[in-house]
């Protein structure tokens, strides 16, 4: 591993997520969620591009027909990068308004996994959600902060987070089945951001407030942490075309006083790792 990540795109984000690898583009989508944005970075070049989008967004995810599947607050939108369009294709909480979609996840069988959480982080009324063949259906429930979930290599055990209570759930998972709800791990340095799972089964989570991504194994055990030079991760993800370039998303929300002492919160950035990630999965439409 590299001493230190590098900052790729001083972008000042309020609140930069979901960082996601397309390899046919060859490029990382993320968003940036109170500042309305879906952002695009291609590192071959050092392109960048920026879309403005229909209210808050959470996630912004590659599907199998090149288009993104986005979650924005009040449903699910297709987004075609040529165009630029977004178009409504599921509703999702029409039931709770104070809500807003956060983090989401693709997994092996093109099915789309996410949740919601209340847009002012006080009443738990996320959710988690999984929408495949056009069904969606509630698959957890009374969360204060949403992230993730994602998947261990085998599909077996899936991660999901309740960031306000700093605490990282797993749960046993077959053919978009959950059960065996329980306690993976607690994080104390930080609130428990976006999680990342690589090929050798090591849980990577991002930590708000915790200045890094912590590291976790199999078991649960705290492994390991990769420190960052500014105290809010939102999620690390990892890309390119061995999948050893671990991207890492960052914000300054709730430390726009910091921006002087950490001009970067917000930015984007990248560090070389020894083991590679999971390939990005693709949405099946």
């Amino acid at each position: 591993m590299s001493a230190a990540a590098e900052l790729v795109w001083d972008l000042g984000a309020e609140l930069a997520e979901g960082p996601a690898w397309d390899a046919v583009r060859g490029a990382l989508w993320f968003v940036d969620i109170k500042g309305r944005g879906l952002h695009r970075y291609t590192p071959a070049t050092g392109d960048t591009a920026s879309w403005d989008t229909p209210d808050q967004i959470g996630f912004a995810l590659p599907a199998e027909d090149g288009s993104l599947v986005c979650g924005v607050r009040g449903g699910l939108h297709r987004f075609e990068p040529d165009t630029g369009v977004f178009t409504l294709i599921q509703p999702v909480e029409q039931d709770r308004p104070q809500n807003r979609l956060n983090d989401g996840f693709v997994a092996p069988d093109g099915s789309l996994w996410f949740g919601s959480m209340d847009d002012s982080e006080v009443v738990k009324t996320g959710a988690l959600y999984r929408w495949a063949d056009g069904e969606l259906t509630r698959h957890d429930d009374g969360y204060g902060v949403t992230n993730g979930p994602c998947l261990s290599p085998d599909g077996r055990t899936l991660y999901h987070h309740d960031t306000l209570a700093r605490t990282i759930l797993a749960f046993d998972h077959d053919d978009g089945a959950l059960s065996n709800r329980r306690v993976f791990a607690v994080t104390d340095d930080g609130y428990a951001d976006g999680p990342s799972m690589d090929s050798a089964g090591v849980l990577h989570v991002g930590l708000f407030n915790g200045w890094g991504v912590a590291q976790f194994s199999p078991e649960g055990e705290r492994i390991g942490k990769i420190d960052m030079p500014v105290q809010t991760v939102t999620k690390a993800a990892f890309g390119g075309e061995d999948l050893r370039d671990l991207y890492m998303t960052t914000a300054w929300l709730g430390n726009a006083d910091k921006r002087g002492e950490q001009p970067t919160l917000g930015g984007l950035y990248r560090l070389r790792v020894k083991t590679p990630g999971l390939p990005q999965n693709l949405i099946r439409l």
